[in-house]
């Protein structure tokens, strides 16, 4: 009797041993293989907010050395803010919005046991920032002429027409002026003679 329970609880044994390899193989890999297991912003949200940074949680703690994040916004532009920092198993990125569109986190790391890990978060803006005024920087173009528009138009002075007018009044008034004398003279004259004709 002694003997059938000893086998059989060292059949138990042998079975419990092997179970209990089985079940820590995969834990030792699991451990070593790192993961993304959550973000701020979640993966597919839509914001009509920009946050201000975009924060990715992993199961281990990523190393500063070995892992990269980079942000773009629509039309591929980058909307990274600055560098990445590392606290605990969180990596926080600075976030510069830009367009209203899709923006896309790419992350890439390696874990312990060498394998590297890379995957992307996406969200949508559903407002972007808003383009500067092209009128802000444009200078006016009519501030020249406002001085002369003020004045009235018979104010200004046409100095080609009244240049020809004083040259055409100079010239009749000459010929005015000689013809004045011829006839002067002639009649001067015709008295003259009429004169000299009397007194004989």
């Amino acid at each position: 009797m002694g003997g059938r329970v000893a086998r059989v609880a060292r059949t138990w044994a042998v079975v419990l041993g092997v179970v209990a390899a089985f079940a820590l193989l995969p834990a030792a890999p699991a451990a070593a293989h790192n993961s993304l297991t959550g973000s701020d912003p979640r993966d597919g949200a839509r914001l009509a907010a920009a946050p201000e940074r975009i924060e990715l949680r992993f199961l281990a703690t990523p190393k500063e050395a070995t892992t990269e994040v980079t942000v773009t916004g629509p039309d591929n532009v980058a909307a990274t803010g600055g560098a990445p920092t590392f606290s605990g198993k969180r990596v926080i990125v600075p976030f510069r919005p830009g367009a209203a569109g899709l923006y896309i986190v790419t992350y890439r790391l390696a874990s312990d046991d060498g394998h590297p890990i890379k995957g992307e978060v996406r969200f949508t803006l559903t407002t972007g920032t808003p383009a500067e005024s092209p009128s802000a920087t444009v200078p006016p173009t009519s501030a020249a002429p406002a001085t002369s528009a003020a004045l009235p138009t018979s104010a200004v002075p046409s100095p080609a027409p009244a240049a020809a007018g004083a040259d055409d009044d100079g010239g009749t008034g000459w010929l005015w002026a000689a013809g004045t004398v011829v006839v002067l003279a002639a009649l001067g004259g015709g008295l003259l003679l009429r004169r000299r004709a009397t007194r004989r």
